[in-house]
Order: structure tokens, then sequence, then C-alpha cells
């Protein structure tokens, strides 16, 4: 996300909002926010410890300082600056991933702990915090935040568990989920971004979305890394280029005889010629060639070897001459009076 440009300076904001406050109060949230030198947040419990009271004591004095501080008037002179935030909150989407609303300003620890504040200080501005289903998020329309997450609820239902969609096409089926959301925000940017809020939708390295947890998203090893491989190149392809492309595309070192090993392994992957590897949700079958002519008679009963042969090669990347040497084996497959060809005791003539 690229920096926000803003026009006030947080840290400079912040220290006004706190000069109205009493010396422990202010340095209690100060040690909560982590808005001093050491940008580090402190607990309850810990600053219950530095001042030798309880953590529910804690709290009772930053919830003191927070009502404070919005009814001072300090308070309403910032009010141009939360009103610009509230326009940033709106130029993001209205619903916006925390961290996501920070980091939109700077990577700067301590900045971010000076805008989270902001946030938290605003009487417009409402949290929700991280759940099961959505990470933290801030937004102002509440009706606004519960049809985006409605939208997202019905969206990862109508996921399949291996569904591997291309971003666009994503975004094209959220759409069809968005009820009642200003046509504002329905752009590309601000829909991946609330996408996002969702724990159960996430996007793999290659940029394509699907659940969360599946392997096509979340992966784990050489398995899942050479599955996006093959399946972004489109077509059968080589186990060495495999390797050679897990390592260029996720920068992780894969030898081409472990890569070999494990499409082996996986029923996912289908040997389609010599060290050709297609994927097998693309139609291929599984076995060797003979396996494959089998299938293809079971299918499609008695055929020619010119008719075999073009139905085969649409299964593996091997010569024709396999082919018709596979099918002079008598104790598989039979000719009969016709010129076509039978598995083995199958209703030959």
């Amino acid at each position: 996300m690229a920096t926000a440009p803003i026009s006030f300076k947080p840290k400079q904001t912040v220290k006004r909002l706190l000069a109205s406050l009493p010396d422990r109060a202010r340095d209690v949230i100060v040690f909560r926010y982590g808005l001093g030198k050491d940008s580090k947040r402190m607990t309850l419990d810990a600053i219950g410890k530095k001042y030798g009271i309880t953590r529910e004591r804690v709290r009772q004095i930053e919830n003191y300082a927070l009502t404070n501080i919005r009814k001072s008037e300090e308070y309403k002179r910032e009010k141009v600056v939360f009103t610009e935030i509230e326009g940033l909150l709106h130029t993001l989407g209205g619903v916006v991933v925390e961290d996501d609303f920070l980091g939109s300003f700077s990577k700067d620890p301590s900045l971010q702990n000076h805008m989270h504040f902001l946030l938290v200080v605003g009487d417009t501005f409402k949290k929700k915090k991280e759940d099961e289903e959505f990470r933290h998020r801030w937004h102002i329309d509440e009706q606004l935040a519960k049809s985006i997450e409605g939208a997202l609820r019905t969206l990862y239902g109508t996921l399949d568990n291996q569904e591997l969609l291309p971003e666009s096409e994503m975004i094209k089926r959220f759409l069809t989920h968005l009820e009642d959301v200003s046509e504002r925000y329905k752009n590309q940017e601000v829909l991946r971004r609330w996408l996002g809020l969702s724990k159960h939708i996430g996007k793999n390295a290659l940029g394509d979305w699907g659940v969360a947890h599946s392997s096509n998203i979340k992966t784990k090893g050489m398995r899942d890394y050479a599955f996006l491989v093959i399946r972004k190149h489109g077509s059968p392809i080589h186990f060495r280029d495999v390797a050679k492309q897990i390592t260029s595309m996720f920068n992780k070192k894969a030898h081409v005889a472990t890569t070999h090993n494990e499409l082996i392994k996986d029923s996912r992957f289908v040997l389609v010629g010599r060290g050709l590897y297609a994927l097998a949700e693309w139609g291929y079958a599984p076995g060797i060639v003979r396996d494959v002519i089998s299938q293809v008679l079971q299918k499609n009963g008695p055929l020619t070897r010119e008719e075999i042969v073009e139905k085969v090669l649409r299964e593996r990347y091997v010569k024709e001459n396999t082919i018709a040497v596979n099918l002079q084996n008598p104790k598989f497959f039979k000719k009969d009076k016709d010129g076509k060809y039978h598995v083995a005791g199958e209703g030959q003539a």
C-alpha cells in the first residue's frame, strides 16, 4: 500500500492532546500506547507493577484519560485533524484492516503508534477486534461494516477448498454479494482491501485467491510450490523446469531430484511424458501408456489404431510408436476382424 499523504504531524498532535492530562494519567497513556521513546506498548499488568497498583486501576486511569481528552479544548482545536483522518478512512474503503491503515502512513512503529492513538481517541472511529473470521479493523459507518462482513461470509461459503481464482475473478464474485454499498467504494483497490479483512480468504505469492487455509494459498512445501508453478505454466512441464521456476518465483532453493520425488508422490500431478508433468485437475488420467490405452478403449469401445493414437496423444506426450508397441501386446489388447482393438478378454471376435 502506498504511503498516504497527511497535512498534520501525528506526534505533535498527540503531544498537544496529552498536555491537558495530570502527570500519571499522561504517563499511563504514553506507556499503554507506546508514545514515548520506547515504541513498545505496555500491558495493563506491566504498568500496574510499575506503579504498584492493580491492572483494573490502570484501566480506570486509561479510561479517565481518554474521556478527559475528548472533553478538552485541545481536542476541539484538533477537529481538523480528525476530519482529515475520517476522509482518509473513506478513501481507503471506509472499513480498513488496522495494520494496513497504519502502514499507509509510515513504516515507523512510533509514528504508527501515534496514529493508532488518534484513532482510539477520535470519537467517530470505531474498532472491531480480531475474531475467528476477521482481522482488527476500523470503520465509521456501522452499516457499511456489516454489509462488507456479510458479503465476505457469503463469498467464503461459495468457495471450494481447492478453488484458486485470479484476483479479477474473485473481485467479480465478491461484487455479486455486496448489497447497499455506495458505488464510490466499488473500485479494484478498495475491493481488494476489503477481501483482506477476511481471515478465511487469502492470496498466494502468485496473486491468486482462494480459501486461506488451503495448500493453494498457505503453501507449506515443494509439492504446493510445484502445484502453483505448473498451474501458472498452464501446460505440461518438465520437472527440471518446475524446480527452476520454484526457485525464481518463490525464492526457495529447489533441488531437481527432490522436486521430482515430490511430484511422483502427489496425486495432484500426472506424468504425461518423459519427465513431463501435468495436473490431474486438467483431466489427465494417471498410469502408464498401457493403462491410458485401456481407459480409452473402456470409455469409447473398439477403436482403430489411428483413433487410439489420437486419443492417447491427448493424454500423453509420447511417440506414436510407443503406443503401437503397447497395442501389440496380446496379453492386454486384441485386434478383431474389422481391425479394431479391444481390451483383452472383452468381447473380441
